[in-house]
């Protein structure tokens, strides 16, 4: 079932990599360690977005939302949001080189790697016709003090859904409720 407005969000608990660098002959990055953070502590006490699409690195979540969500975080902010994040079902090390590659500022990543915080939110499809195996659906949600106060969903959500909807979930259409 999908979580709806007013459940309280999952408490799972996410691995971040942090304090990697990359050496300057080769591109794997070394150094740092893994972190654990459960959703619970990422969202407490603040008015949040969070977002989550198909795969870090595919052509709509790179061209479009992310780099959308970031360039306009100042006027998230304005409208009361205290922090955006993405969340991906791919590893630590896949997120960190995503929101590098694409020059990201201000939104946060979560690495979503098993799965298991898509699954609880109920956003969980197969896309094994693409070979990703499975991934979220497109959607995003206002999160305050853990709890749904609006999700945005885009539609058709199913296993192997042919097409990759956006519009619902675009940073334009989360400013126009926050601005109504």
């Amino acid at each position: 079932m999908t979580i709806q407005v007013g459940d309280a969000i999952p408490n799972i608990n996410f691995q971040f990599r942090e304090g990697d660098t990359r050496p300057e002959k080769g591109t794997c990055p070394a150094g740092g360690e893994f972190v654990t953070r459960s959703s619970h502590e990422l969202f407490s006490e603040k008015r949040v977005i969070i977002f989550s699409l198909p795969g870090a690195f595919t052509p709509t979540c790179s061209t479009y939302q992310l780099p959308g969500f970031d360039e306009k975080f100042e006027v998230f902010k304005e409208q009361g949001i205290d922090e955006i994040y993405v969340v991906s079902v791919n590893d630590a090390f896949v997120m960190n080189a995503w929101a590098v590659d694409c020059k990201i500022k201000n939104i946060k990543t979560i690495p979503d790697g098993n799965a298991e915080f898509t699954t609880a939110m109920g956003m969980n499809v197969a896309k094994d016709n693409l070979g990703f195996g499975q991934r979220s659906w497109r959607y995003a949600a206002i999160i305050n003090d853990c709890k749904v106060e609006k999700i945005f969903e885009e539609p058709g959500k199913s296993d192997n859904f042919g097409e990759d909807p956006y519009g619902e979930t675009s940073p334009e259409n989360l400013l126009e409720y926050l601005q109504a």
